[in-house]
């Protein structure tokens, strides 16, 4: 079931463009009678509807055809998603629309591979059959800054499980929400296995409290991550959280400056920074600091900051006046606290008197106990920090509350994944920023969260085991 838009409401989410200032569209916000509704219908396919009963090859099927069907339309979501959050639209076209129908396709693959079941001697003889079965009824909860990603890489999961959905986008980005839910319309689904509610934090808070799901699936930031944990504990409801990050990308001795300032400008200021696994705390040694940080200067200069909807634009703004303002706060603290502003600033960028834009800005010199390389900023802000030695470096590099990604810099593979295999992150690349394979499983440690995605492991996030003990014949 995809709740329709509801006649008569008073409430509604207006969506405004972060380019313009201006609203573009108004959606009618779900109140608490629709999350009992959406949840009842969902609880009604998971205990009698056919979804939880099918076999995976007919989910298979049914995401496939919906993968058809977003090809058809990729032009379309990818201009919403840039009206609505600013990514500009070649990255929207390419990431933000072009990797969820990767996805697809790819979790297809995985699911036509996954053992749903297995027979396995028994140690006092006879047979176990494990079997793999959905978990129930899922609540997923996403932010605004990678919306269909997000909501791929929970929603197509718990489908090819075999788990109805309830969906609650963020109130920044509804638009690509709504257009998925046409698309899912159009493939047929039984009632209730997907329904979208578009709505505010009250919303959200209803849906992870409500004793009708069994697991909630949510991306966020640390601090809204801890209060869902809390919810969810206390009704041991399962729960995978995806939450902040202040990614380290550690730079050896031997990295050449340009290529580490090209791989860390497209990990780190992609989608104006508002990335959760982007590598906002550079690491360099302090012979060659200067090196590094000419070079990370020259790269970030050269960023087109502008309209959106423009091709030539490489930087769109940030998401909402708020955004800015906390971007723009953290700069004056960054300065305040005695790192080194190379570039940027909170001026506007030239021409650019309308809309919630930020320059991309370079801190360097900066001490690992500042606020600038402590917390989670989700701006286009870069913080270069000097160390000593390699030991120096991994200390820097896992002081930190978060632990979601990173990276490692060297001429050296063999020696970048020695020290890779020493820092405490869920992921992380060499001579790159984190790639989000759709095979590989994505999650984070420590206040970046617990559980996976992506992956087989992200299948097996919506899936309870169980055991079926068979005597041995007489």
């Amino acid at each position: 079931m995809i709740l329709p838009p509801w006649e008569g409401r008073v409430n509604v989410l207006e969506v405004i463009s972060p380019h313009t200032e201006q609203p573009i569209a108004q959606v009618t916000a779900a109140e608490p009678a629709d999350v009992d509704a959406a949840v009842g219908a969902a609880r009604a396919a998971f205990d009698t509807g056919p979804w939880s009963r099918t076999e995976p090859a007919e989910r298979i099927d049914a995401i496939r055809r919906l993968a058809d069907g977003y090809d058809k339309r990729r032009a379309e979501m990818a201009d919403v998603i840039t009206a609505e959050i600013g990514a500009p639209i070649t990255f929207a076209q390419r990431a933000q629309v072009g990797l969820p129908a990767m996805m697809m396709r790819a979790f297809c693959d995985l699911a036509e591979r996954h053992r749903w079941q297995e027979n396995r001697p028994g140690f006092f003889g006879g047979e176990v059959l494990v079997r793999k079965q959905p978990v129930g009824v899922v609540a997923a909860i996403v932010p605004w800054n990678m919306p269909q990603f997000l909501i791929v890489s929970k929603l197509v999961p718990a489908l090819l499980a075999g788990c109805p959905v309830v969906l609650k986008p963020a109130p920044e980005s509804p638009l690509d929400a709504l257009l998925l839910a046409e698309m899912i319309n159009e493939i047929g689904l039984p009632p209730g296995v997907v329904s979208v509610l578009p709505g505010g934090a009250a919303i959200g808070e209803q849906l992870v409290g409500h004793p009708g799901v069994d697991k909630v699936s949510f991306t966020g930031s640390t601090a809204a991550g801890r209060a869902v944990a809390a919810v969810c504990g206390a009704n041991l409801t399962r729960v995978g959280l995806e939450l902040g990050g202040k990614s380290a990308a550690i730079v050896l001795d031997d990295a050449a400056p340009e290529k580490v300032a090209a791989g860390v400008r497209s990990a780190s200021l992609s989608n104006s920074g508002q990335i959760c696994n982007a590598l906002t705390r550079v690491l360099v040694p302090e012979q060659r600091h200067d090196e590094y940080v000419d070079a990370l200067a020259a790269e970030m200069a050269g960023i087109r900051v502008g309209d959106p909807s423009d091709p030539a634009t490489q930087m769109g703004p940030l998401v909402s006046q708020r955004q800015r303002q906390r971007v723009c706060n953290y700069i004056d603290v960054g300065q305040s606290e005695g790192a080194r502003m190379v570039l940027g600033g909170t001026e506007p960028p030239d021409g650019l008197d309308r809309g919630w834009y930020v320059r991309p800005t370079l801190f360097a010199a900066a001490d690992n106990s500042m606020r600038i390389a402590r917390e989670e900023i989700f701006g286009p802000v870069i913080t270069v920090v000097p160390y000593r030695d390699e030991d120096d470096a991994l200390s820097i590099a896992n002081d930190s509350d978060y632990g979601l990604a990173g990276s490692v810099w060297s001429a050296d593979t063999e020696r970048a994944l020695v020290i890779a295999g020493r820092v405490r992150t869920g992921t992380l690349g060499i001579n790159q920023g984190y790639t989000m394979d759709p095979f590989a499983p994505f999650g984070g440690v420590k206040g970046s969260g617990y559980g996976r995605e992506l992956g087989p492991e992200g299948i097996d996030g919506y899936l309870d085991t169980m055991s079926i003990a068979v005597a041995p014949n007489a």
